[in-house]
């Protein structure tokens, strides 16, 4: 019997445990550990709330999830209640699938203003995770600047022009909601340090902005490359900038504009004991195709700056990490014996949720191979007995079904769920 524990329940986590089951059948035993009482990471607290059709993937870790050899265990905090040496000497092998939940920091003067925030606390607070739920951003308008050119930083930009009526079906949680409905932005500007072909937004979350009931996006004809040049681009990314170049045929007058300002750096953030604008840099693409300042200067008024630069994976005592790339260090997924990383915290930042399926096949594949038909270490019984010892209140899955049942049952109408937005009302959620 092979006994492996996940950490993180998330996309990597739950994909990590299918290709186990698939690899391994029944002589595998699987606990998925996780910090939150809920499971599923980035789909519940990550993804955008008006994508439900994205989240639905849920389902499928659900069906993992009820299996006998896979367990839930949630509500253990790595480092508090136990260690990672503690769970390498319990499992034959441990798999870091902890995600990139953390900022990458904004490193220009003025980033620590007031009004200032990384994507990841600006979309846990709109989604509801407990440690940004009390976030309250700075939405007294009349500017608020994007910096980025990814998927994310249209999700941000969305959720801040979106209407009301527009967020019907989705599971924003009811404080977003009523803040972005008190909301005075009316210009919503994404920079971008490079030009339209090098951005990372994929055609459908583009062509999602020309479809907002008061918003209307704006992108410059000049900023636009040579029609020619778009055939050097593949497929997605050519049906990208053709959205942009719909974009900037013209747009209808509408309350609220996007404005795509493409190269464009950020170079300092000011105002007086908060955000009230951010000093930009034009800029040019060198032979390298990086983008290098080129001394003009401007402002953009602002009273809320998100920045959408990317993520990084926390690092953790003891394990190997990789600075620089913002993950655990780690070759082909092998970071110490007995030790894995599968996912963002194996590769970084990059791919799609269901990259992470192949990611976590190709890690078992490792363990497989190094870890044979198993040691007879403890696994499963010998967590239960440590955190049992140390008074640690595990969540399982059925209680997480309990806690979802309660989320439905409050649910506004057309939604499907309101999510509770603490640990506690989380935990009291089970128990009632």
């Amino acid at each position: 019997m092979r006994h492996i524990a996940v950490i993180g329940s998330g996309p990597a986590g739950y994909y990590t445990a299918e290709a186990c089951q698939k690899t391994f059948g029944e002589d595998v035993r699987v606990d998925i550990i996780d910090r939150l009482p809920v499971p599923f990471g980035l789909i519940r607290t990550g993804v955008a709330p008006d994508h439900q059709s994205i989240k639905g993937v849920s389902r499928r870790y659900e069906a993992t999830a009820l299996t006998d050899n896979v367990r839930f265990v949630g509500n253990v905090t790595l480092g508090e209640d136990v260690s990672i040496d503690e769970l390498r000497v319990l499992y034959d092998a441990v798999v870091l699938a902890t995600g990139a939940p953390h900022d990458r920091p904004l490193e220009i003067p003025g980033a620590d203003l007031p009004g200032v925030v990384g994507s990841a606390a600006f979309v846990g607070w709109y989604n509801g995770h407990p440690d940004h739920a009390e976030l309250a951003p700075a939405l007294h308008g009349p500017g608020a600047v994007v910096i980025g050119n990814g998927n994310v930083a249209l999700d941000v930009a969305r959720i801040l022009a979106k209407t009301e009526e527009e967020f019907a079906g989705s599971d924003i949680v009811n404080h977003a909601l009523e803040a972005l409905r008190a909301a005075k932005i009316d210009t919503i500007t994404i920079l971008g340090r490079r030009g339209p072909h090098q951005i990372a937004m994929t055609p459908k979350e583009l062509g999602e902005l020309g479809e907002l009931t008061r918003a209307a996006p704006i992108v410059e004809a000049a900023d636009l490359p040579s029609f020619s040049d778009d055939a050097l681009l593949d497929p997605g990314q050519r049906k990208s900038v053709t959205h942009l170049r719909h974009f900037a045929e013209g747009h209808a007058d509408k309350p609220v504009r996007i404005v795509f300002d493409f190269f464009a750096m950020p170079v300092a953030i000011e105002g007086d004991n908060r955000v009230e604008r951010v000093i930009v840099e034009r800029t040019a693409i060198d032979a390298e195709g990086r983008a290098a300042g080129t001394g003009e200067t401007y402002v953009v008024p602002a009273g809320l700056v998100v920045s959408c630069i990317g993520y990084r994976t926390p690092p953790i005592p003891g394990v190997p990490y990789d600075d620089r790339a913002g993950r655990f260090a780690n070759e082909d997924g092998r970071v110490l014996p007995g030790l894995y990383a599968v996912g963002w915290a194996r590769r970084g930042p990059t791919g799609t949720i269901g990259t992470n399926r192949p990611d976590g096949f190709a890690i078992v594949e490792k363990i497989s191979a190094d870890v044979g038909e198993g040691s007879g270490k403890q696994g499963r019984p010998g967590l239960d007995a440590l955190l049992a010892a140390r008074d640690v209140d595990v969540v399982t899955f059925r209680d997480w079904q309990k806690i979802e049942a309660a989320e439905i049952a409050a649910a506004r109408d057309g939604s499907p769920r309101e999510k509770f937005t603490s640990i506690e009302a989380m935990l009291a959620a089970r128990a009632s």
